[in-house]
């Protein structure tokens, strides 16, 4: 009976050793986003294979297939990783502030070497269904609902319009960045920002309803 507690005695020890196992699994999780971003920024979009993933990574397909359904996902969610908490809008109690800082925040990630990842994704985007809509749900709408709430704040500061319409309000204000950056007629820069953000913010006023 002794050794027999003393059996299970070890075998409870060594179970509760082997609790670290979740954060090596997270720490291969991290490791998975940024091979995806090493491979996608050299290779592009098409070149790049969940098989070169794990191997840069060092671990099996399967471990990446436990995360990610697809190509397109694991990209969408590499980018995002690397991105959001750059991104976040702030509150500083005026709503052009709010804005332009955060657009700032975006055409730094866009001239930076992070660049050459959108670009993939945008161009891989156009004939690939499922990377598009990935990018859209797991980066593009976070960052939206954010956005939402940011002109709400406007609007019960009396910033806005109580009836303006949203959704071009930011398509007014983001497009063009998304327009010098894929056709780079002109240069992305921090006080082209202040003025989109300044003529935009003005024009919801002139055109309310």
């Amino acid at each position: 009976m002794r050794r027999r507690a003393a059996a299970e005695s070890k075998d409870g020890k060594r179970r509760r050793k082997r609790g670290p196992g979740r954060p090596r699994s997270e720490q291969a999780r991290q490791g998975i986003l940024r091979s995806t971003l090493k491979l996608l920024g050299a290779n592009g979009f098409s070149d790049l294979t969940i098989e070169d993933v794990a191997a840069d990574a060092r671990v099996g397909k399967a471990t990446v297939y436990r995360w990610w359904p697809n190509k397109a996902a694991l990209i969408a969610d590499a980018f995002a990783s690397d991105t959001t908490r750059q991104l976040h809008f702030p509150d500083t109690g005026s709503l052009r502030s709010d804005m332009s800082q955060q657009m700032r925040q975006v055409i730094k990630i866009f001239t930076s070497r992070r660049g050459r990842i959108v670009a993939a994704i945008l161009a891989g985007g156009q004939s690939d269904k499922e990377l598009i809509k990935a990018f859209r749900d797991r980066f593009l709408w976070p960052r939206r609902r954010e956005a939402y709430a940011t002109l709400r704040r406007g609007i019960s500061r009396g910033e806005l319009p109580k009836n303006v319409d949203m959704d071009l309000l930011l398509d007014s204000l983001y497009g063009p960045i998304y327009m010098r950056f894929l056709i780079r007629h002109a240069d992305l820069t921090p006080a082209f920002v202040n003025r989109l953000c300044r003529l935009v913010l003005a024009g919801a006023w002139l055109h309310r309803k």
